[in-house]
């Protein structure tokens, strides 16, 4: 097998699932495993700079420029090193599929199955060998096959020095999955221009727009009563977010949406009479749309509240990043180059949005413009998550020649 599928089958099998409302970061201590490996191998290839914070669970390095770009501007990797809390990342066993026919595929012997008619994605990979899982954890590509993908990257410009590049900055982050991977992100110690997340699906992704976000608690009180005297007397907590919800607009529903539509999504509720509690998030590329959503969502709960009386629904509502491209559009020349690397290697741009955020949008506005890539999986956060072999192998190569790009189209 090829060096990075080497890497990432070694990366699936480590647990670093994080989880949400931690109160300590990174949100799992078992994230540290693999930023302690990644360290080590960094140190063995032979990077510099490197640097392990082992309070937050970041991992640095260098790639030094070859000979002649020094002056280059200096460009960064970043992928994420955890897995979603949606599925298990515990014990995970790959397998590899050579040369897919075409077809379901039976991923264990209890009847889990992925179905092409479900994951019609799968048609593009006839001929070529894919890594799935075996049905009962996710797989971890997101974004270990960015992590992969960016050591052996790594690995194979410290290996051969006479490929041009500046120096190149590599950075692995915990906590994306639960929106908390820049939160200690120090972009002056990275010292990067400009970079790239390589945390996207399908090769030749390229995207540099992505949604504003909000997370919104929305809380309810009511009154208990027994309900063989509660005429009159009792208020159901629990269908009092039910009316709530019965205000937002039925359309703006994720399972309605797509390309640039926006929307409100019931991420979770539980309760019962005497209080209940409900978990959105509020999503739309529009800015202006994006606060036209937030505004309807409290005006809902002041309706509510007068109806009911003051203090029935509680809102606590926070921004969680931006839209990337209002920083992008001022560095167009990252996309090109990445564009242009693409055609050269017979991989067809795919630019489009993202329906969600990556760690790049907020780094953007830190001071760190960073569009995303793709990474050659597909299906994340579940059971059904594959990867293609020869689209990994392909973005190694992509990554590469990125660099060179940008040696190639600076005035240093």
């Amino acid at each position: 097998m090829s060096r990075v599928i080497d890497l990432f089958l070694e990366y699936v099998r480590i647990d670093t699932q994080s989880v949400e409302d931690s109160d300590t970061h990174p949100s799992t201590l078992k994230q540290h495993e693999l930023a302690k490996l990644l360290e080590r191998q960094l140190r063995e290839m032979g990077a510099q700079d490197i640097i392990y914070d082992k309070e937050h669970c970041y991992v640095y390095a260098t790639i030094p420029a070859s000979a002649g770009c020094e002056n280059a501007p200096v460009l960064g990797y970043i992928a994420h090193m955890d897995t979603s809390p949606a599925v298990s990342g515990a014990g995970v066993s790959p397998r590899i599929i050579k040369n897919y026919q075409g077809g379901d595929i039976v991923l264990n012997a209890e009847g889990i199955v992925m179905k092409e008619a479900d994951f019609p994605s799968l048609s593009l990979y006839v001929g070529q060998d894919l890594i799935v899982t075996d049905g009962t954890t996710l797989l971890g590509a997101d974004d270990k096959a960015g992590v992969a993908e960016i050591m052996a990257m790594a690995e194979y410009l410290l290996q051969h020095p006479e490929t041009a590049h500046g120096k190149i900055r590599l950075g692995f982050t915990p906590d994306e999955e639960v929106g908390a991977g820049a939160d200690y992100f120090d972009v002056g110690l990275f010292g990067a221009d400009f970079a790239y997340t390589v945390d996207g699906g399908r090769i030749g992704e390229l995207e540099y727009e992505n949604f504003n976000a909000a997370g919104a608690r929305v809380r309810a009180h009511g009154r208990s009563v027994h309900p063989g005297d509660a005429k009159n007397k009792m208020v159901n907590a629990v269908l009092l977010l039910q009316e709530f919800h019965s205000l937002l607009p039925v359309w703006e529903n994720p399972m309605y949406t797509e390309g640039y539509e926006g929307f409100y999504h019931l991420d979770s509720i539980n309760g019962n009479v005497e209080e209940a509690v409900a978990d959105y998030i509020i999503r739309d590329h529009s800015k202006e749309k994006f606060e036209q959503k937030k505004a309807l969502f409290s005006e809902a709960g002041s309706f509510m509240n007068r109806k009911y009386g003051d203090g029935t629904i509680c809102i606590s509502l926070k921004d969680s990043y931006y839209n990337m491209k209002e920083i992008m559009d001022k560095h167009m020349h990252l996309i090109d180059n990445a564009k242009n690397a693409m055609e050269e290697l017979g991989i067809v741009p795919i630019v489009q949005p993202i329906r969600g955020g990556t760690d790049g949008a907020r780094l953007s506005f830190m001071g760190l413009p960073c569009p995303n890539l793709g990474t050659g999986g597909h299906n994340f956060h579940g059971k059904y998550e594959y990867a293609c072999v020869q689209a990994m192998e392909k973005n190694v190569a992509l990554l590469v020649r990125i660099a060179g790009k940008q040696v190639c189209n600076s005035d240093f």
